[in-house]
């Protein structure tokens, strides 16, 4: 299979159903560690926990921005170095400063007042910080203007504490690329397991939220970008329907698709950062319709043929149908997966490359020419090439090339291609799963428990993947995802699958099943699965 990374795998995954297992769940295994690099204190709480330890006055926003600074410095620049920290924001003191002398006058912007948030290094920002996508080509990009999802965080009080390393481009570079890597960042390392994927691009995000470098982080998808990496690292993550978070001043892959969205410890957490964001919703309380009984009487779509083949994921999503059923909801079996074009996947993977040509020429063009030399697409692939030593030396730029060869958007085969597979993952896909089983969600596993990072085959992913969120991304539907285990110290989540619009009552079902279910996981920084004891031993010889 092409390792475009959740690009292609919309297709597959034919599996048979199998009925909820009261298989008590397997406790987790201790580990052997050298230090403890666990977050202690109020930094290792939730957001809305943060948030109201700030309110009551038991912190000032100047400690806790000093609190991240000291851990980032701790875990992410040394220690067990994650790397997921690409850039700080000089003036982050400066500004915590403020706002804490705004609340000291009864000033208070709003429910993220004074609250640290990192974001994805393709999201612009006004900080004198740089907006690179991890590439050599645009270390210089400071732009001094805010993305509106930055502007609307920034309006409710929120500091950005910096930007996140990323899988480079996100991760639309090269067909044989390393998730979580990029050339001025490096490689992102799991906190759950350091030699494991962090899944991408938004691996930064992912491991900081759940590494506690940050009170939130922002994402970006386009297939899978938020919700693998949330999967990977054991957060919660919520890829919104495309066009409630404005793209605007972010380093575009697909018009059709990207999107922005929060990555954080809970889901009250990302309803919270929502209401901020979502800057086109403004009437919409994201967090209004969390309840711990909102699942009741739902009829919740179960997607059988979507379970995967891993014997682990299986039980532990048989677990979470058992949970989402003390909840109360009403599960209904889905066995049978949508019929799809046979080339569905070719032509997902081509509007990409459509879209990519057309909106990278664009963003750089309206870069500053004395910051960003590389003006359009094929400038860059010429200036990686120029910079091989550092830009190519893991993986080539195919994808690149392979965007550069594609026709305008004003081409028959890319509107045929645009309107085909939005046709077979919203009409003929998630919204007829929808209606004809009568169910108001879709619930499935996200992906697989991660591989371990490969410099020299790149990404190696199951043929076979768990999750339905291809479909997601490519409908542009909402797309939530929840912890519902652990696999060996590795974290796996469930997914919740909704029509367009329906972000608030997708985000509302996904609380009621944390709610119940109570699965994250704190990462232990293992340095490989080697650190569990009972893998350790097994892999003794017992021959002499």
């Amino acid at each position: 299979m092409k390792k475009y990374h959740l690009l292609s795998l919309a297709v597959g995954l034919a599996l048979a159903g199998c009925s909820p297992s009261s298989e008590p769940q397997q406790s987790a295994p201790t580990p052997i560690v050298e230090a403890n690099f666990q977050a202690t204190g109020l930094i290792a709480k939730s957001l809305p926990e943060i948030a109201q330890a700030l309110n009551n006055g038991e912190i000032s926003s100047v400690e806790l921005v000093t609190l991240y600074l000291e851990r980032i410095k701790a875990i992410d620049k040394q220690g067990p170095r994650l790397q997921a920290v690409l850039s700080l924001n000089p003036d982050a003191l400066e500004q915590a400063k403020a706002l804490d002398a705004m609340r000291a006058d009864g000033l208070v912007k709003g429910p993220l007042h004074g609250i640290p948030i990192l974001l994805k290094d393709n999201i612009e920002s006004m900080d004198n910080i740089a907006t690179t996508a991890g590439a050599l080509a645009l270390k210089d990009n400071i732009t001094h203007r805010d993305s509106p999802l930055v502007a609307g965080l920034r309006a409710q009080g929120a500091i950005i504490l910096g930007k996140t390393n990323l899988s480079q481009w996100a991760n639309f570079r090269s067909e044989d690329s390393m998730s979580g890597w990029s050339a001025l960042g490096g490689q992102v390392r799991n906190p759950h397991m350091l030699d494991r994927n962090p899944c991408g691009s938004s691996s930064g995000s992912g491991a900081a939220a759940a590494a506690s470098l940050a009170a939130g982080t922002v994402g970006t998808e386009t297939n899978g970008s938020i919700t693998c990496p949330s999967n990977a690292n054991g957060i919660v993550g919520f890829k919104p329907t495309v066009g409630i978070v404005l793209q605007q001043y972010i380093i575009p892959i697909s018009a059709s698709q990207d999107t922005a969205g929060p990555m954080t410890k809970t889901v009250k957490g990302a309803a919270m950062m929502m209401n901020a964001m979502a800057t086109t919703t403004p009437n919409t309380d994201y967090t209004r319709g969390l309840s711990k009984d909102a699942l009741k009487g739902i009829r919740i779509g179960v997607l059988n043929f979507a379970k995967g083949n891993s014997s682990h994921i299986k039980q532990h999503f048989d677990t979470a149908l058992l949970d989402l059923a003390a909840a109360g909801a009403i599960l209904v079996s889905i066995d049978e997966r949508p019929k799809a074009p046979e080339n569905l996947g070719e032509m997902g993977y081509d509007i990409l490359k459509y879209e990519f040509k057309e909106g990278l020429n664009a963003y750089l063009a309206a870069t500053s020419p004395e910051q960003v030399k590389t003006r359009s697409l094929q400038e860059l692939i010429d200036f990686n090439q120029t910079n091989a030593a550092v830009e190519l030396v893991l993986f080539d730029q195919s994808i690149l090339l392979a965007s550069q060869a594609m026709a305008s958007l004003e081409s028959e085969a890319y509107q045929t291609a645009v309107a085909t597979v939005q046709q077979a993952t919203r009409q003929d896909g998630i919204d007829k799963l929808l209606q004809e089983h009568n169910v108001s969600v879709l619930v499935a596993p996200t992906g697989p428990a991660v591989p371990r990072v490969d410099p020299i085959n790149g990404d190696i992913w199951p043929e076979n993947w768990p999750g339905y969120g291809s479909y997601a991304a490519q409908a542009g539907y909402p797309h939530a995802t929840v912890p519902m285990g652990e696999i060996r110290s590795l974290s796996v989540n469930l997914s919740f699958i909704g029509t367009k619009n329906t972000d608030a009552t997708i985000l509302a079902y996904a609380y009621a099943y944390e709610q119940q279910s109570q699965r994250r996981i704190e990462p232990q920084y293992l340095s490989n699965a080697e650190d569990i004891p009972a893998i350790a031993e097994a892999m003794k010889a017992k021959s002499n």
